[in-house]
């Protein structure tokens, strides 16, 4: 990308509640310049031209409610032309079924809904990629969402489980998708669990999340800091 000078990532926050942090960390710590747009409070999205990086995070709607969510109309366009374009592009939860959307895959409720921590495993063309490379072949993600989506045409799963088959792709060499939460820090854990609530028995409880993060969150983190890294072409 031509090194930090000439970088311009934009991260897109679709609820306040739930922002970039590990991500916006790393971005500090490297000195990166970004630019945070929260499409709840202004639905206007930036110019593609001088981007090099684009994160889109979570968010509770759905990605079919553009009746009730109108900047998601825009927010798709702006996905196709930026893959189109081969912008780096990073995907998280909600922002990995917009990315789905875009390349055509139909995105639909779960079949369970994933609420704390679960074990996916890397698939063959996970172990070979470049961001993936440095996870173990089982590991352990912490997951917030009731939607998924197929896989869409020409892109390679990445991470599986069951029985939420697609748990992170990528199209082409710049485009991922990641249904878990690689950016989620203690602080934005506490809030969600905090704004949306105790999760519905089977899922653990509050308490139970919590509990499992503390034995999780040291390995966790340097896995998610390394992901991201690569992401940013810093590693």
């Amino acid at each position: 990308m031509g090194g930090k000078a000439t970088m311009n990532v934009l991260l897109i926050k679709h609820v306040e509640v739930e922002g970039p942090g590990l991500i916006e960390n790393c971005l500090v710590a490297a000195d990166i310049p970004y630019r945070t747009v929260s499409l709840e409070i202004d639905p206007h999205l930036p110019k593609l031209d001088p981007l090099t990086h684009i994160v889109l995070l979570g968010g509770p709607m759905n990605v079919y409610e553009e009746e009730k969510y109108p900047f998601l109309r825009d927010e798709d366009l702006f996905i196709k032309e930026a893959i189109q374009r081969g912008k780096r592009i990073l995907g998280i939860c909600l922002g990995s079924q917009l990315i789905a959307k875009a390349l055509g895959a139909k995105v639909y409720r779960a079949p369970v809904k994933e609420i704390g921590w679960y074990d996916l495993v890397l698939t063959e063309a996970g172990t070979r990629d470049p961001l993936f490379s440095h996870f173990p072949p089982v590991f352990s993600a912490f997951q917030w969402h009731e939607d998924t989506f197929d896989l869409p045409h020409a892109a390679k799963q990445m991470a599986t489980s069951s029985p939420v088959q697609n748990q992170a792709f990528r199209y082409g060499e710049n485009a991922y998708g990641l249904q878990f939460h690689i950016e989620v820090t203690l602080e934005i854990l506490r809030s969600w669990l905090d704004e949306y609530g105790e999760p519905p028995p089977p899922l653990d409880s509050n308490e139970d999340i919590l509990r499992k993060a503390k034995t999780k969150w040291e390995e966790y983190t340097s896995r998610g800091r390394m992901f991201i890294s690569r992401f940013l072409d810093l590693q």
